[in-house]
């Protein structure tokens, strides 16, 4: 069952293309430094080395899953990641609900989907009517801009 969110904000539209770009920038020096963080308890659990191909390969899935817990952690729990609350935005259903794991799941995933033809996705907002990426339409959310308090 999904949770609304606690408030009923009536001026809401849809996020503009610089507060995204701004906003991935932030959660992008963030993720990052959590890559970052996996690879020193990688290097130090292998004394000092991660240079076999298994042990690459096991440090990436890692760097995966950490990436998709931070994401999938914020969106489920408030629909704002850290550079979306420094940017007054929030990602949440069409009807303005929270976001499942499922549903973050999807978004993450469709995300990498959206940058792999060099950001088309992300473009896409540009001329869609209801300015949704590609992300935004396959896991049926949308992110919007918060009105300051």
């Amino acid at each position: 069952m999904r949770r609304p969110f606690r408030e009923d904000i009536p001026d809401i539209r849809p996020a503009s293309f610089g507060k995204r770009l701004l906003a991935m920038l932030y959660d992008f020096l963030i993720l990052v430094s959590i890559w970052l963080g996996v690879a020193i308890i990688a290097t130090a659990i292998n004394q000092g080395a991660v240079d076999s191909p298994m042990g690459r390969a096991a440090m990436q899935s890692a760097q995966f899953c950490f990436s998709f817990l931070f994401f999938g952690y914020f969106w489920t729990r408030n629909g704002q990641t850290l550079g979306m609350q420094a940017w007054r935005l929030r990602v949440q259903t069409f009807d303005g609900q929270r976001l499942s794991w499922t549903q973050a799941l999807i978004r993450f995933l469709c995300a990498i989907i959206s940058w792999i033809p060099l950001g088309l996705g992300y473009f896409w907002m540009l001329v869609s009517d209801e300015r949704l990426t590609w992300h935004d339409r396959w896991s049926e959310s949308c992110v919007v801009s918060l009105p300051k308090k």
